[in-house]
């Protein structure tokens, strides 16, 4: 029997749970596209009133929605989202994030440069709870120290192998919601992992990376990406569970990274020096709120070299 082909064009797949208005403003958002080869899944992990009148009012065939009868949990609804993926190509965009009206049109545009390229990161514009662009510490970081300096002049850039693991080891300058994968490698990986929170999204790069797909960065801006302060990996920051999460992963993937003969990304993975410096910044948070055991612990990774 010969294998099925998937039909061309990009599944948008959103796991939703939250606030009402800003999925509503995401989900307008996909409507908004230039570029009409595009299909819009939600799949509603919570019970807030009105949302199914919302969607069916919509009106629109390329607009799929669906209600959850039980709570999957953030890994277990992505995982659902991952499993309604049947276009060659896919993007898991969060609930409160935004495409710009040119994101489907410049990921095909890039494709067309790169025919089979595994994962392409588009431009990125960060934005605040009330939409308007922002630029804290945690993104500058990201995007001065550890995204690559041909980026910042002016891409697109290719990168593969273990020059692409290291660099994502060293510091995870990419934005997940953003990223559109090739969508039968990405349902070849493990997919998301019950685990695995804050890191989830990295476990599931370097697995695509060690298999052999590359990535294919853009500096055109096409998506906003939401921060504020209720994400899942604040609050898990502020606990300190991202870093026992973290300190998990890490030792686990230098381990495999040695194995598959990538000394220099297992170097990295075992340092992980950008996760530590990052518990090192939450310490004096622990100290104002008076929490003498989390800081002791956020010192105590910090300070850890294994």
């Amino acid at each position: 029997m010969a294998e099925a082909v998937a039909p061309p064009g990009i599944d948008i797949l959103m796991p939703y749970y939250g606030d009402v208005a800003l999925m509503q403003e995401s989900v307008r958002s996909v409507l908004s596209q230039t570029d009409p080869d595009w299909h819009l899944t939600v799949v509603d992990d919570g019970e807030a009133a009105g949302v199914p009148e919302w969607f069916a009012a919509l009106g629109d065939e390329r607009v799929s929605y669906l209600r959850n009868p039980v709570n999957l949990g953030v890994s277990g609804n992505f995982q659902k989202c991952l499993g309604l993926a049947r276009r060659e190509r896919m993007v898991m965009i969060g609930c409160d994030d935004q495409l710009m009206p040119n994101y489907v049109a410049r990921v095909r545009e890039l494709e067309r440069t790169r025919p089979g390229v595994g994962l392409i990161q588009p431009g990125v514009e960060v934005i605040d709870e009330h939409g308007e662009p922002v630029m804290g510490l945690a993104d500058t970081i990201k995007r001065r120290l550890y995204a690559p300096k041909e980026l910042h002049d002016g891409g697109p850039m290719s990168l593969a192998g273990e020059e692409l693991a290291a660099s994502l080891l060293r510091g995870n300058w990419l934005y997940f919601p953003s990223l559109c994968w090739r969508t039968d490698a990405i349902k070849a990986s493990r997919g998301f992992r019950e685990d695995l929170r804050v890191v989830q999204d990295l476990a599931v790069i370097i697995e695509l990376v060690e298999k052999g797909e590359s990535l294919l960065a853009d500096s055109v801006p096409a998506f906003r990406y939401r921060r504020h302060s209720g994400s899942e990996s604040s609050i898990a920051a502020v606990d300190g569970s991202r870093f026992d999460e973290s300190r998990r992963f890490f030792t686990a993937t230098a381990d495999r990274m040695d194995e598959i003969g990538w000394p220099r990304a297992a170097l990295v993975a075992r340092r992980h020096r950008a996760v530590r410096l990052h518990a090192l910044s939450l310490a004096p948070t622990a100290l104002r709120q008076h929490d003498t055991a989390l800081f002791r612990r956020l010192v105590r990774y910090a300070a850890s070299t294994k």
